[in-house]
């Protein structure tokens, strides 16, 4: 996608073996059939019916793909009423207003009939043309900052179809185009299968920490002997101290210990302030700061209630958290956590007598959870650590399949 007033070579970083020749820079307008949205029929949600056309939205074009999961249909008499916004196989379509603009697909070859809203873009290319060519291109971060250039309207933003059609690209041949459209398309289905494999990992575990915390599924002895009975205790059993962090903050954030906040959550443990805050040991001195020793576990006790992680370094919050220090021999941190990140729902009832959401010292103190022995507690917390582990394996294969694929489309494109 051309910049204007950049002298850009016509030629692209990575090129298959075989093509050669600069690619020829073109309007998006002079590639295409037609460009044009649809419209919402009067009646809004009144017109949709349980069988019939598709009526696509903007919310129905999600991760590049065209997501069908809870459609909308119209009558065939409107669908004839709007014959100019008619959807086909191969067109790409692009959402031009709202939060959502920018976001784009190519609709399926085996796409039967739909429609479109007026929030959704219909670029139909000609023959000579690739669609599937031309929606990376679209999607990718220069695709999207010239959506972001060429935005209007002083309420909710928008692209104009002018715009679009002016829109520079370098086209290869058809060819080249095909070739280089057949190859993203196979790191595409491998994105989607890598994220159905977390998808089915992470609702397997779900189910499966439920079974294990209203114990149906239990764990036996190195005897192959059942666990007792679990026994309900306060948090104030088997915690040796609730850390309360002041509420004021610290002017000074440059220090050496992290000050962390519920943005720097990301996973079980917390070690690190993503913005690199912290805080001196003077300061701690000065404001009587309450630093968190490690393996306390941190609750959110305001907003998200229930959002859990282990400190594995000592470090610094804000109000937004309570520190819960487990009593050693009495509960594993690891079972903790998960048996605090399986209460959110009860926290988050708990606390809806409040005007906000906020849960106090006290009332953590009484808060009931089933506990089993320190045995069977260390069994669950190391059987649910290795499923996590599996699944921060399979994000870790996501996440470097994604960068492949930014890397190519920073590469194989002008």
């Amino acid at each position: 996608m051309a910049e204007k007033g950049k002298n850009i070579k016509k030629v692209p970083n990575l090129r298959f073996p075989g093509f050669e020749g600069e690619w020829e820079e073109r309007k998006l307008g002079d590639a295409t059939l037609k460009i044009n949205s649809g419209k919402t029929p009067l009646g809004g949600e009144a017109i949709y019916v349980s069988k019939g056309v598709l009526f696509i939205r903007s919310q129905n074009i999600n991760n590049n793909r065209l997501e069908l999961e809870r459609p909308v249909f119209i009558s065939e008499e409107i669908n004839n009423g709007m014959k100019n916004s008619i959807v086909e196989p191969n067109d790409i379509l692009l959402n031009i207003t709202g939060a959502s603009l920018g976001r784009s697909c190519v609709v399926p070859d085996d796409f039967v009939i739909g429609n479109v809203n007026q929030h959704v873009c219909i670029i139909r290319l000609n023959k000579d043309n690739n669609p599937r060519f031309v929606q990376p291109i679209l999607a990718s971060h220069k695709g999207q900052n010239v959506f972001i250039s060429l935005q209007t309207g002083s309420g909710r933003e928008g692209l104009n179809f002018e715009s679009i059609k002016k829109i520079h690209i370098f086209f290869p041949s058809l060819k080249e185009q095909n070739r280089i459209a057949s190859f993203l398309s196979i790191i595409d289905e491998r994105i989607r299968t890598q994220s159905k494999i977390i998808e089915a990992l992470n609702s397997s575990i779900s189910g499966l920490q439920k079974r294990i915390f209203t114990q149906k599924l239990r764990f036996k002895d190195e005897k192959g002997k059942g666990f007792p009975k679990w026994e309900k205790k306060r948090l104030d059993e088997i915690i040796s101290d609730f850390i309360v962090p002041m509420r004021d903050k610290p002017k000074e954030l440059t220090g050496e210990i992290p000050w962390c906040r519920i943005e720097d959550f990301d996973g079980k443990y917390l070690t690190s302030s993503k913005s690199g805050q912290g805080v001196s040991m003077v300061t701690v001195k000065e404001m009587n700061l309450k630093i968190y020793p490690v393996n306390t576990l941190l609750v959110s006790c305001s907003a998200n209630l229930g959002f859990c992680a282990i400190v594995k370094k000592q470090l610094i919050t804000n109000q937004t958290f309570i520190g819960l220090v487990p009593d050693a021999g009495k509960v594993n941190i690891e079972f903790l956590y998960y048996a605090m990140k399986l209460s959110a729902k009860k926290l988050n009832v708990l606390s809806s007598g409040t005007t906000i959401s906020y849960l106090s010292r006290e009332q953590f103190e009484k808060f009931n959870i089933n506990r089993p022995t320190y045995q069977e507690q260390t069994k669950i917390a190391n059987y649910l650590s290795a499923l996590d582990k599996k699944i921060e394996l399979e994000t870790n294969i996501l996440k470097r399949l994604i960068q492949q694929k930014q890397y190519l489309l920073q590469n194989l494109f002008i």
